[in-house]
């Protein structure tokens, strides 16, 4: 067995989710100089005109806004701790198409089904990160650990919903994790549709002389 060197040097070892982290960071520290300014016009998606080019920009960027360090700390530590395993199973480009995809979905939908109301934070792709986790190992069947994970998370996200009304955005929540499980469900069958590489073998004998 060969022995892994250890090196004290930083490693940039999940590029999606540091940059969402250090993006979203940024962003915390900008809304606080401009006093909340910054993430109502940037970084909180809600029903505007869609003349309005800043709408757009909203409709993606809201997942990078929080509303507090406690908001952003709760999402960035389960951000951290699932999003590097998924960044590395799935890789950088695929996993970065979920979650704008996630981000789309999200912020049309409250758009849509909530006009009076805005949105922000990135609990949505925290979500779609813990259901696409739990199709760990996915084969074909369906995943035992995906189903306890369903039924424990949209179980809480449908009694918040009925029952707390904590003004945490359940419904969107409930969202992403049928994103990340759609996305899985995909990658999977995506991956197992890919036909096999031929093995080109090469000739080194000579070619006979005629």
């Amino acid at each position: 067995m060969k022995k892994v060197k250890l090196k004290l040097e930083l490693q940039y070892n999940s590029p999606v989710i540091l940059t969402f982290f250090l993006l979203s960071l940024l962003v915390l520290f900008l809304d606080q100089w401009t006093d909340g300014w910054m993430t109502m016009h940037l970084f909180c998606v809600y029903r505007s005109s869609l003349k309005d080019p800043l709408f757009y920009i909203r409709l993606f960027g809201h997942v990078l806004g929080h509303a507090s360090w406690d908001h952003f700390l709760n999402n960035m530590l389960l951000l951290l701790v699932v999003g590097p395993p998924m960044e590395e199973k799935y890789g950088s480009k695929p996993l970065l198409c979920g979650m704008v995809f996630t981000a789309l979905v999200t912020g049309v939908l409250q758009c849509v089904l909530f006009p009076h109301s805005g949105l922000l934070g990135a609990s949505g792709i925290v979500f779609m990160l813990i259901m696409l986790s739990s199709l760990a190992g996915f084969s074909g069947g369906i995943p035992v650990t995906m189903l306890l994970v369903a039924a424990l998370y949209f179980g809480q996200q449908v009694y918040d919903i009925i029952f707390v009304h904590d003004n945490v955005a359940n419904f969107m929540h409930i969202v992403g994790g049928l994103c990340g499980t759609a996305f899985g469900y995909y990658s999977a069958l995506h991956s197992r549709r890919r036909p096999a590489k031929a093995v080109k073998f090469s000739s080194t004998n000579s070619r006979r002389k005629r």
